[in-house]
């Protein structure tokens, strides 16, 4: 109820365009967690389409509607679900102690769903030696890639290693140059920066409130 009383007041006070656009995040939210669509973007275009209107709600509007809908359908097996995701982390973060870990995506946020992966950010200007960490350690690598972005103006390159935990946990390890290492970065869903959790803070968490969420409302 709280969430959809937060997404009232940040649609604006005009009850007919906030009750089309909730809608429209609805739908789109729909589309992403049943896999009818893939992208934010598209998902909202798409459902905006279907119910025959102009108006495009945020990303962040979207993946509260998602997250709501997931716990419509997971109930109590996504609370379990999170806590084994959020354990499997910290052991691999264990791992990859010297690598400076943060964990991101949504075994940070909370908004674990069928089909999350857990998502680490790593630093080292050696990604082949966090591959033989993450081997020697029995985790299962089935592809390791470099990428190269460019946002604003700006060419970033990070290594992506795609793996298996040995929990059977899809696991993706993103690392990054050391020099990227306290550099603030936008989360393109929520808006917000994206903190995420280190290996202290998550043993904190599971410690203390082991299904705590961290998304803004």
């Amino acid at each position: 109820m709280k969430q959809s009383q937060d997404a009232n007041a940040a649609f604006g006070n005009d009850t007919a365009d906030y009750t089309l656009k909730q809608q429209v995040a609805r739908e789109a939210a729909t589309l992403l967690y049943f896999g009818a669509e893939k992208e934010y973007k598209q998902a909202k275009k798409h459902a905006a389409e279907t119910l025959g209107t102009h108006f495009l709600p945020s990303n962040h509007d979207i993946a509260l509607e998602l997250d709501i809908i997931a716990e419509e359908n997971e109930g109590a097996e996504r609370k379990k679900r999170l806590m084994q995701m959020r354990s499997e982390a910290l052991r691999i973060m264990k791992v990859l102690d010297a690598y400076c870990p943060l964990l991101i995506g949504s075994v940070w946020r909370g908004t674990v769903r069928r089909g999350s992966d857990i998502d680490i950010a790593v630093y080292s200007d050696e990604p082949q030696q966090v591959v033989d960490n993450l081997k020697a350690a029995g985790v299962k690598i089935s592809r390791a890639i470099w990428t190269t972005v460019n946002k604003r103006g700006t060419t970033l390159e990070s290594f992506h290693i795609y793996a298996e935990t040995t929990e059977k946990q899809s696991l993706e390890i993103v690392v990054r140059s050391c020099e990227e290492k306290g550099k603030s970065r936008k989360c393109e869903t929520f808006g917000d920066e994206i903190k995420g959790l280190k290996t202290q803070e998550l043993e904190k968490v599971l410690r203390d409130n082991p299904t705590e969420k961290f998304i803004p409302q």
